[in-house]
Parts: structure tokens; C-alpha cells; sequence
């Protein structure tokens, strides 16, 4: 085991000690916009900044969490003469100021326990602001000679500077400041524990259970180390010093359930944060929460909350009935994905200087070799350039081409390939405020020699007449025949108004107009981040992310009739694992699902393959090792790179993966089809 007063350690200290200050100025920032009330936050740091909105739902979903678990404990010990929170790695936490204004301190006493360092710059802060000062009426000063580890000490609040990890220190700070052991307490942990070495913090878990045999232990921190995401997120916190070490040891929420069970503590129940959004949280908070800001980072969001946890273990009787409960139908329930037992699909990066950065693409196949790119957002944010991915004898290169006529310049997308060439260009947004409704003509000119400098483009806005769907993003857009016309195809998606959209238009491309076409049977539910695959003369919907905000599982075959088309569901057996922010392609009577983004499996989507005729379904699993980043198949576009569907070119993906930067990947990669055709 390292040792503690090593001068490397030491020096990682320091470093945790410094994500104590970016989570407060984080935590400020989505008080200031209204996720939670918390007036005291702000006294704690030197100005307030605004973070994105998907940091501040993050520090939301997190406040709420343990501020839920305080509640239920609480509840639970409401009739007790006295009750304690011990708060491990407190830093510049508000929970006994917010305790204070609530008028909820009746018989409770708060223990916070950080580095000496931290908890001498706490209590310093505290006794030259006035407003803090207030819910401190009894405060007795302390000598900054004479501290002997206790900061603050007061009637119902105590700040104790002690490395958490020295548990004699610990437990005989605690006694001297007034922990009684009989009482029932409170352990909160929130992202404090992983910093430390596994052994030493599997032992503050031990120590806690042996100490307190009344007590809830509530701990807030990282799960899923080996998918992109956890990759990206480890790799943060490795270059700030900031090693998180538990994840490898236990690496989900039944490793964390264990340990618990294991070091002493008699029930334990652990949640990922999706679960515990979606299903412990009332619907009119997540609507009022939703509606606090424009957003768009789906994916983030439903990436970063299956990367966190938050666990409840208790000891003894009483504090049992504080332990976090699902519904007895959970709407997100655990499945397990039915892999294939044949080896996973090989994926490459393709061969070449291609480099494509970029989130929200659209992509048309423009001829052998060629493939159209438009709108998506990269390091650089929203191109006005086209790209055109080009491959010659060395391989594939990205030629960046203006194209001439009207400016386009959005995310979201569709770009659908027309008969007799060129393609349709609709939608998108600008930023989710400002959706974009036009409908654009992409034509080109690929010269004699196929580059950079022979690839014309050409964008036109059309002209449309009839009544036209709203400006949308997230939707889809597909060729499909009626009669001896050919229509564009536009189904769901969202807008700045509408979480999502369920309704379907026809576009004539033969003389521009918005028809009505009659569609009988079970319309499918409202969704955007679907996919949508031209078949039999219709098309195949699958997935999405629904209304509730839940991603979807199922298939819709719009079938044509002699009088316009009908909707029929596909029952497939097994039942995929939902997802959305996928790509799919029909391939001899298969509907081949790559990637996206689920809730209820661990890991990420592989490729799912979708018996169109008898709904049979299978998953498969990715083989990514020739890939050297960590390869994110969300907010991505994929096109076929040969007629018989044996190869698929995965091309952009990535995204903001919360506080832990951005992550795009670098290189179009390709998709062996083979061994599944």
C-alpha cells in the first residue's frame, strides 16, 4: 500500500484538493440557473460562472440525488432524539447552511471531514461572511494552533480537518468533536472515495460499518471504466493527477453492491444515475428541470448519468427503510443484450489521410468512392464547407468544398439521394432555439477526375408548395414510390417547442409540393434520433428516443397500398436492447443497426441485426482494438461502400462528454459485414 506522507502522494492530494474548487464553481453555476435553490453556494467562491447545460443538469441530478437520500433517512429516523450526517470529503459542500434555512436541523448534528488544508480555507471563508456566520449562533473559535483537528465547533456543526484515510485520526476527531456511535448517522460520500487508493477506501467503508451500527452509508461516484466514455473519463481525471481507482475493482453497480455487503453493511441497493432520473424524480420536476435551458447533448447526458451512481447500504433496522427504491416496474428495466456467439465485427480505420472531426453530419453516397458530407459541428464549431470524402489509389482523403448558391450551415440534418442524381438537403438547427425549415436541392459536378479541386457543389433552396412540415431537427427524411411519383418521406424528429414530433409528411419531388397521402394503421410513437431505411418500396422505422425521454426498441414497416401506405409494427424476437442516435441499413431483407446510445445493458451497442421477414433479432459485438482512440458511435452517419453491403464506413461521432472535454473521433472507420451476410 502507498504511503500516506510520501511526497507523491502528497502531490495527488493537492490535485484532489483542486477538484473541490471546479465542482463548487460548477455547482454555483446551475444554482444561478435555477436547478436547485441554494443561496449559500455562492459564498464559497470568487465569482460565478456560467457552465454549459449539460454540466449543470449534471450537478443537478447529482444534488438531487443526495439531497433525496438525506430526505429518506430523515424520514426514517423522524422519531429518534438525536440524529448525525457525517460527511466524508466534504469540501465546500452547503448541505448544513441549505439544512439550516430549511429549518431541518431538530435534533441532527453535521460532522464534515476534509484535508486539514481544505477545511482551515472552509472555515476561514465561514467566519468573514456574515450570511454563513448567521446559522452559526453558538459558533465557538478555534485556534488555528490549537485546533487539534476540529475548525469548527458548534451546537449542530462541526468542521474537522483529518486525511479520511488515517482512521484513528479520524475516529478520535470525531469522538472529541461529539460523534456519539449509538446514534443514528448519515455517512455521505460524494465522488471522495475513488480518489483513494481500493484499500484504503474499502477500509473507510469497513471502518464506517463497525463504527456506526445505525447508520446509512450514501456514496456518489463513477461506474463503467472500459466503454469510450469511461475511457474519456479516466483519462480527465489521469491527467489532472486525479487517478479514480475504485472502478477497476468495481466496475458497476453489483461490484459496488458487493463491496458494500462485504465490508460489513447489511443491504445495499445501487443505481445509476439514468435510473435514478428517470424513475425517482416526479414528472413535473424533470419538466420544469428540462425546460430550464436550450438543449441538446441527449447522448452526453445519457452517457454521463450511466457513468455515475449513486448507492444507498444501511445498518440496522431503522435505517433500512431509508435504502433507495425502484418502482416495482421500473421504465428503464435491466436487460441483457442476446450477443451472437460468433466472433465480434471487425472495425478499421480506413486506409488514407481522411480526417473527420464532427458531430451531427449528414452523408449522401455521390458515386463509387464518393460520399457527400454536410453540416455537424466539430473543434472549429458549424463549417460552411462541404466535405467530400474521396478514395484514391492511397486511400481515402477529405477534400473540404464551398459549395455555390444558398448557405447551409446546421446539425441534425438529412441529406436523402434522389433518383437521377444529386440529393435533398432538409432541416437541422442552428442551436436549439432555431431550427431550420428549409429544404434544399443539392446537385454536383464531379469532373473528369474526381478531387478537391473538380467536386462542384451546388445548394439551391426549393421552392415548395402545399403545407410543409415544422422546421425540425433529429428527424428523418427517405425516398420512398407512390404510384409512378417518387416522395420524400419526413417523419418525427423535435423542435425548439415540441421534445419530439410523430407526425409524417410527403414531399413530390416531381413538382415540389406537400401532398397528402392517406397512412392507416398503428401510428408509431412520437420520436427523434430514430432511423429510417428505405424497404420494399416503404420503409423500416427502429428506435429513437421517445417522449418520456426514454430510447425505443421497436419497428414500424410503413407498407404501400393501392390507396397510400400503412403502418404495421414488427414483432421482433428477441427484443432488442432500445437505443437511439444509431445508424441502420436494410441489406437483404436484414435491417443491420449500428451503434447509438442505450440505458439498459452495460457497454455500448454493438451491431443489431433485424430479420425484416420473421422479426428474429440478434446482437453482435464490436471488435474496436485496431482502432487507437476510443471509438463513440453516437451523433455519427454511415454509408455502404459497395452494393452488396459487405462493408459499412463509419464516418464522425463523439461529442461533449461532460466536464471531461470534448472527444470526436479522429478517422471514418470501416464495418466488416461479412461474416453476418
Amino acid at each position: 500500500m502507498p504511503v500516506i506522507n510520501s511526497k507523491k502522494e502528497q502531490g495527488k492530494d493537492v490535485a484532489v484538493q483542486g477538484t473541490n474548487d471546479s465542482s463548487v464553481v460548477s455547482k454555483v453555476s446551475a444554482a444561478a440557473q435555477g436547478y436547485f435553490n441554494d443561496q449559500f453556494l455562492k459564498h464559497f467562491v470568487c465569482k460565478v460562472s456560467r457552465r454549459a447545460p449539460l454540466i449543470n443538469r449534471g450537478y443537478y441530478v447529482r444534488m438531487k440525488a443526495v439531497d433525496h437520500c438525506v430526505k429518506q433517512f430523515f424520514y426514517a429516523t423522524e422519531s429518534c432524539l438525536r440524529r448525525q450526517i457525517l460527511s466524508l470529503g466534504a469540501g465546500f459542500d452547503s448541505l448544513f447552511f441549505r439544512l439550516y434555512v430549511e429549518g431541518a436541523l431538530k435534533s441532527v448534528t453535521v460532522f464534515e471531514v476534509d484535508f486539514p488544508e481544505v477545511a482551515q480555507r472552509k472555515a476561514a471563508l465561514i467566519s468573514s461572511n456574515a450570511c454563513l456566520m448567521d446559522a452559526l449562533p453558538d459558533w465557538e473559535s478555534v485556534s488555528t494552533q490549537q485546533t487539534n483537528g476540529v475548525f469548527i465547533r458548534s451546537g449542530h456543526y462541526n468542521l474537522l480537518g483529518v486525511d479520511v484515510r488515517k482512521e484513528q485520526e479520524v475516529e478520535a476527531t470525531l469522538n472529541k468533536a461529539g460523534l456519539q456511535r449509538d446514534v443514528p448517522t448519515l455517512v455521505l460520500s460524494e465522488v471522495v472515495l475513488t480518489y483513494m487508493e481500493t484499500q484504503w477506501s474499502d477500509a473507510v467503508i469497513g471502518w464506517a460499518a463497525k463504527l456506526l451500527p445505525q447508520s446509512l452509508f450514501v456514496m456518489y461516484e463513477q461506474i463503467h471504466p472500459d466503454d469510450p466514455f469511461g475511457q474519456v473519463m479516466q483519462n480527465h481525471f489521469l491527467k489532472l493527477n486525479s487517478t479514480i481507482h475504485a472502478l477497476k475493482q468495481y466496475p458497476d453497480s453489483n461490484a459496488q453492491t458487493q463491496r458494500f455487503i462485504q465490508q460489513g453493511w447489511e443491504k445495499c441497493v445501487c443505481l445509476d444515475m439514468n435510473e435514478f432520473y428517470l424513475d425517482l424524480l416526479h414528472e413535473d420536476e424533470k419538466q420544469r428541470v428540462e425546460g430550464l435551458e436550450p438543449f441538446d447533448e441527449f447522448e452526453e447526458w445519457h452517457q454521463k448519468c450511466s457513468h455515475y451512481f449513486i448507492l444507498t447500504a444501511s445498518k440496522g433496522s431503522m435505517t433500512s427503510q431509508a435504502l433507495l427504491t425502484l418502482p416495482k416496474v421500473p421504465s428503464i428495466p435491466r436487460m441483457t443484450p442476446q450477443w451472437l456467439r460468433n466472433p465480434p465485427l471487425s472495425v478499421k480505420p480506413v486506409s488514407g489521410s481522411a480526417c473527420v472531426e464532427a458531430v451531427g453530419m449528414a452523408s449522401a453516397v455521390l458515386g463509387s468512392g464518393l460520399i457527400l458530407l454536410t453540416g455537424g459541428s466539430g473543434r472549429a464549431g458549424r463549417d460552411t464547407a462541404a466535405r467530400v470524402l474521396i478514395k484514391e489509389q492511397a486511400g481515402w482523403k477529405c477534400a473540404s468544398v464551398y459549395p455555390q448558391g444558398d448557405r447551409v450551415v446546421s446539425v441534425y440534418q438529412t441529406l436523402t439521394p434522389v433518383p437521377g442524381g444529386g440529393a435533398v438537403l432538409l432541416g437541422g438547427r442552428t442551436s436549439p432555439l432555431n431550427p431550420v425549415g428549409s429544404v434544399v436541392s443539392v446537385t454536383f459536378d464531379l469532373g473528369d477526375q474526381p478531387s478537391q479541386s473538380t467536386v462542384q457543389l451546388s445548394f439551391k433552396n426549393m421552392v415548395c408548395t402545399g403545407i410543409g412540415p415544422k422546421p425540425r431537427w433529429r428527424h428523418t427524411s427517405t425516398c420512398i414510390s407512390h404510384g409512378d411519383k417518387t416522395f420524400l418521406f419526413v417523419f418525427g424528429g423535435r423542435t425548439d417547442k415540441d421534445p419530439v414530433l410523430g407526425d409524417a409528411h410527403f414531399l413530390c419531388l416531381e413538382n415540389n409540393h406537400w401532398t397528402e397521402i392517406p397512412v392507416d394503421g398503428i401510428v408509431p410513437e412520437a420520436r427523434h434520433s430514430h432511423s429510417a431505411c428505405p424497404y420494399r418500396g416503404g420503409l423500416v422505422v427502429f428506435g429513437g428516443l421517445g417522449k418520456s425521454g426514454r430510447p425505443l426498441g421497436d419497428a414500424f414497416h410503413l407498407r404501400p397500398t393501392s390507396s397510400g401506405f400503412c403502418w404495421e409494427k414488427i414483432i421482433l424476437h428477441p427484443s432488442p436492447v432500445p437505443r437511439y442516435s444509431h445508424s441502420a441499413h436494410v441489406i437483404n431483407e436484414n435491417l443491420v443497426v449500428v451503434g447509438g446510445v442505450w440505458l439498459q445493458a452495460d457497454g455500448v451497442p454493438g451491431v443489431a441485426v433485424i430479420n425484416l421477414t420473421t422479426g428474429a433479432c440478434v446482437e453482435i459485438q464490436l471488435d474496436t482494438s485496431a482502432v487507437p482512440w476510443p471509438l463513440m458511435l453516437h451523433s455519427f452517419c454511415s454509408e455502404l461502400l459497395d452494393s452488396e453491403g459487405a462493408e459499412l464506413m463509419l464516418i464522425g461521432g463523439g461529442g461533449n462528454c461532460f466536464s471531461f472535454g470534448t472527444h470526436l473521433n479522429l478517422h471514418p472507420v470501416t464495418l466488416d459485414l461479412r461474416p453476418i451476410l
